[in-house]
């Protein structure tokens, strides 16, 4: 069965953190680790409420602000110093555009409710993308099988006629359990090489 949609993740994939030094000196300025500061947004109670949709993104650097004691005026400052270093792989989105439309493509992000209106305006990038697929608006994130049979609904194809791409080792196992076929991203051309060796042979 012929591979008819590649899906892929955002951050880490699409935008990555190129330069850690903005977050680093964010994180100084705190007085605390990088890693600490980094756990903080993406892995603490109100960052996994934030990536299921149960409370907005305002609310979760508002709870940051509260947790680490910041200012109003630190709070407003805190989401720019935080993603400061981050860069989209045009090369990469360039490609994913050539996919189409022989393919069908998609996004399937563990995110915040705010990312769609980043795709459209910050990145300037939601119309690479037949599907857009948000852990926050759907109430369930990767690597949790039902994210990605949303994905495969609304694309309308079956799990074998999907290739999936992420950094993540259990989001790939993730796809993978649902029947779909999966590549680890760990850098932009070798996601690509093993993409088209994949698309070539399954033609």
């Amino acid at each position: 069965m012929h591979i008819r949609a590649v899906l892929f993740d955002f951050g880490g994939v699409i935008v990555r953190t190129n330069d850690r030094t903005p977050r680093e000196r964010l994180a100084a300025r705190l007085g605390i680790a990088y890693d600490q500061l980094s756990s903080l947004v993406f892995d603490s109670e109100s960052a996994l409420q934030a990536t299921l949709g149960k409370i907005t993104t305002q609310e979760h650097w508002e709870a940051l602000r509260n947790e680490l004691g910041l200012s109003q005026d630190d709070h407003a400052n805190l989401p720019l110093d935080f993603w400061g270093g981050d860069v989209l792989d045009q090369e990469l989105v360039d490609y994913i555009r050539a996919l189409r439309p022989d393919y069908k493509t998609s996004l399937i992000s563990n995110a915040w409710d705010d990312l769609r209106q980043v795709l459209e305006y910050t990145w300037k990038i939601s119309d690479v993308f037949d599907e857009i697929i948000i852990s926050a608006e759907v109430g369930v994130a990767k690597p949790d099988p039902r994210i990605y049979q949303i994905a495969l609904e609304r694309l309308a194809v079956a799990p074998q006629q999907a290739v999936f791409v992420d950094d993540f080792p259990a989001n790939i196992a993730g796809a993978r359990a649902v029947g779909m076929h999966a590549i680890h991203f760990k850098n932009s051309l070798q996601a690509r090489k093993e993409l088209d060796r994949l698309l070539n042979s399954k033609e």
